[in-house]
């Protein structure tokens, strides 16, 4: 798996479709955590948010929030936790999902309500 400095970067490197869905959700999340930085978490675009741990609280070092990802036949939306994927599997019911994470292709993306949705769960559930 290639490694990138920038969330830009990663997108850049992907086919259209999955660029443009993913540029969608990735600006869905900034909405939704405006208060959020961009990282990478496990090797996938991710955002962060709190000031962490430890001596002097340093920034930067919060908690993972969400993150996404292209793979060959979906892109991926990680909310990093099974029990939330799992409070909103009536309305994922169109989506493939998995212990904290919803599988979507770029022409049926996950609705932008419900993106919000998660992400606020999320945020609620980190502190």
């Amino acid at each position: 798996m290639a490694r990138f400095d920038t969330h830009d970067a990663y997108l850049a490197s992907l086919p259209d479709d999955q660029r443009a869905a993913l540029e969608t959700l990735r600006a869905q999340i900034r909405a939704a955590a405006p208060e959020a930085d961009e990282m990478f978490s496990y090797g996938i675009p991710a955002f962060r948010v709190g000031p962490g741990k430890g001596p002097g609280k340093r920034p930067g070092k919060g908690k993972v929030l969400v993150g996404y990802a292209a793979m060959k036949q979906h892109c991926g939306f990680y909310v990093f936790e099974g029990d939330l994927v799992g409070r909103f599997a009536d309305r994922l019911a169109a989506f493939s999902i998995a212990q904290g994470a919803v599988r979507f292709t770029p022409d049926h993306p996950i609705p932008a309500a419900l993106v919000a949705q998660m992400v606020a769960a999320r945020r609620a559930k980190i502190g």
